[in-house]
């Protein structure tokens, strides 16, 4: 029997009545060892790494590359920009070139062109830069409780609170009008749905590159106190190309606001399936036990499908197993984040276990330069959303919930509640 024959298929499908945990296939991988082999859609075996010691311990290794231009580079999902044949790829960079968009961004760069340009950005994430935006999220999190209070209900917490939230803090710490927001968010959506053409992704970062570059223009011209006008900085001053501004611009509104948004939604009905830990998190002014809570409930979710992708660049001993150079690897959080050799009882939602390990940001020099933002964002958002509405419940039933299977982030679609 062939390799192929033997070998499991890369799956990523949640079981019916399970939207909280990982798939049957990622915890049966898991169950086989913590670095497995998969098979793809298009017939390719790369390693699987469900272990969360073996994450760990990829995700710092320089013998691995994010370079999806490699040979080798997994391609999770058929049709999106991970997963196009060369061809593809050169056809995207062209139409890409002609609009004078750049087709990648620099987190799928290796060091050190990657540590580099992420530099440019990081300061305005750090931990202190963060902190000093607390009041400024805290309004907005009360302006939208407010107008979601005041309005009918059933209401859609979607609509009025995980998606508004996120979506203005981000327009406001990168220099982007608010009243846009439907338009960057409407193509930010066609990035995020994994059953998107190759056209549909190659016209939605069109729009969104298009859309930045006039702004970097607005601030080459009239520079403010907002990270787009660094990058024109950098820009003016010959340190970044106009490109690469650009591309960075999208990347920090895309996931700004996208992911947070998902956690908010999903991790607020996650609550509401655990009403015992709700009430914990509800009845308590501990910030410890709010900061706890978020990380409890990013471990316990891991919202972002597919996988971190890496190709070798040499051969790596790695749980047992030997991953030749040119092999592609799937680092996959979901169930890293339930191993239950770093985590007691990993199925099981608990806001009071210390759960810092978690790798819901990735690991190393390529984890999410914008986690001390989404933290922030959460803690605010979860612990002010339950002591002002302290009886939120579902206004649907669970089964009616429409969770994003078809996401690259995972989450809802809608959230029905009331109080």
């Amino acid at each position: 029997m062939s390799k192929t024959a033997e070998t499991p298929q890369y799956d990523t499908v949640r079981a019916p009545g399970c939207p909280f945990d990982p798939a049957p296939a990622l915890r049966a991988a898991q169950a086989e060892g913590p670095v497995t082999r998969v098979r793809m859609w298009d017939g390719s075996t790369p390693w699987l790494v469900t272990g969360h010691a073996e994450h760990r311990a990829l995700l710092v290794d320089q013998r691995c590359s994010v370079d999806h231009s490699r040979p080798g580079m997994p391609r999770t999902n058929q049709g999106a920009p991970e997963t196009m044949t060369e061809a593809e790829v050169q056809q995207m960079t062209a139409m890409l070139k002609d609009k004078s968009i750049p087709g990648f961004s620099f987190i799928l760069m290796d060091d050190p062109e990657h540590a580099r340009l992420r530099r440019m950005v990081s300061g305005a994430f750090s931990v202190r830069r963060i902190d000093e935006m607390r009041p400024a999220v805290q309004r907005i999190v009360d302006r939208f409780l407010d107008e979601l209070l005041a309005g009918p209900k059933p209401v859609d917490l979607v609509e009025a609170f995980a998606l508004p939230v996120p979506s203005l803090v981000i327009s406001e710490l990168l220099g982007v009008p608010y009243g846009d927001h439907e338009y960057f968010e409407r193509y930010s959506k066609q990035l995020a749905n994994r059953t998107s053409t190759t056209v549909q992704r190659i016209d939605a970062q069109i729009k969104l590159g298009e859309y930045l570059d006039g702004l970097i223009d607005e601030r080459l011209a009239n520079p403010g106190d907002d990270l787009l006008s660094t990058l024109a900085a950098r820009v003016n001053a010959g340190e970044l190309p106009r490109a690469e501004a650009v591309s960075m611009g999208m990347l920090i509104l895309y996931a700004g606001h996208e992911t947070t948004a998902s956690m908010i939604a999903l991790g607020t009905l996650a609550l509401l399936e655990h009403p015992d830990q709700l009430a914990l998190l509800r009845d308590s002014d501990d910030p410890a036990v709010v900061a706890s809570a978020v990380e409890e409930l990013l471990r316990y979710l891991t919202i972002v499908h597919g996988g971190l992708l890496r190709v070798a660049l040499a051969d790596i001993e790695l749980g047992g197993k030997l991953i030749r150079e040119g092999e592609g690897i799937i680092v996959v959080s979901e169930v890293a984040n339930r191993d239950s050799a770093v985590f007691a009882d990993p199925d099981r939602l608990d806001i009071r276990r210390d759960a810092r390990g978690q790798l819901s940001f990735g690991y190393g020099v390529h984890s999410c330069v914008g986690q001390p933002l989404a933290r922030l964002e959460l803690e605010i958002a979860f612990s002010t959303l339950l002591r002002r509405i302290p009886t939120l419940r579902l206004a649907t039933e669970m089964e009616k919930i429409p969770f994003k299977h078809d996401g690259i982030i995972y989450g809802v679609y809608e959230l029905p509640v009331t109080w």
